[in-house]
């Protein structure tokens, strides 16, 4: 009697997992990119699109309504408040970017580590038990204490508050791929640790984080934003969304039109990198 041999189920190929990001060139995915797009290119491009220099202070021009010469109005100082959501755009591009994907990596890196030793497990999972027993808000305020205010507490904060949720992401999806039949006919089969790891756990695990990276980093514009807005944020005269917004709410009574071009910056962010998340999401569950 003939046998048939049934194959392990195999992991995704790297073209499949590339795939992934097919999902931002329809739909939800296109949209959220061009949201986003659009905006970090205006930030970007501050220094040429600006008519004024963040700080200028122009004579007689104090809480103006917006018009050709000053599209979103001027402030209590006669400050150019176009330029300056311009310039608040860099810093808060230059925050997420680069603190959303350290925590992201710290937090990968500590999480894997939780798999492979039980007792640094323990360790690991009450550390971010108490990193997220605090809200950001709380935790703002106790760096600022410590550090004082500006682009530094703002960074700490957003990675310590995504080290311990990439964590856990990282601890679960490895936990889960390890029982794969595919692993564990690796296993079976000679295949050492060390290779297992950088052949199929790592490569499986890159889905989750890329979604939960595009989803952190628009939580990553709300902490900054908030902070700014409290005063612990960026330290003024320099500009940022959410110390424009603060401002603009100030003076609400004078120029009703003050807030709104900053506070558009933030919702076309905020929604892009959404929408770039679900869609990455959609494309993983379909896969």
């Amino acid at each position: 009697m003939s046998t048939v041999t049934v194959l392990p189920e195999a992991p995704r190929r790297a073209a499949d997992r590339v795939s992934l990001w097919s999902g931002l060139r329809t739909g939800r995915g296109l949209a959220g990119a061009v949201l986003v797009a659009f905006v970090a290119l205006a930030g970007l491009l501050a220094p040429w699109l600006a008519p004024y220099a963040p700080d200028q202070q122009i004579s007689g021009a104090v809480l103006l309504a917006p018009d050709a010469e000053h599209l979103f109005g001027t402030d209590s100082v006669g400050r150019d408040i176009f330029s300056r959501t311009l310039y608040g755009i860099r810093i808060d591009l230059l925050v997420i970017f680069l603190a959303v994907p350290l925590g992201a990596v710290v937090g990968a890196a500590l999480g894997l580590a939780a798999t492979r030793f039980d007792r640094l497990d323990t360790a690991i999972q009450r550390a971010f038990d108490l990193l997220l027993a605090f809200p950001a808000i709380v935790l703002a305020i106790a760096l600022t204490m410590v550090a004082g205010p500006g682009v530094l507490t703002i960074g700490l904060v957003i990675a310590l508050a995504e080290i311990p949720v990439f964590g856990r992401l990282t601890r679960t999806s490895v936990r889960t791929i390890r029982q794969a039949p595919y692993v564990e006919a690796a296993r079976a089969l000679g295949a050492g640790e060390g290779w297992i790891l950088r052949r199929h756990i790592l490569p499986n695990c890159l889905e989750p984080l890329t979604v939960q990276l595009a989803l952190a980093m628009s939580v990553g514009v709300f902490i900054e934003g908030a902070m700014s807005f409290l005063g612990l944020g960026i330290v003024p005269p320099a500009p940022s969304l959410g110390s424009l917004i603060e401002e603009g709410t100030q003076n609400a009574y004078y120029s009703p039109l003050f807030v709104a071009g900053p506070l558009a910056a933030v919702l076309l962010l905020v929604l892009g990198l959404l929408l770039i998340s679900q869609a990455l999401a959609a494309r993983s569950r379909r896969q």
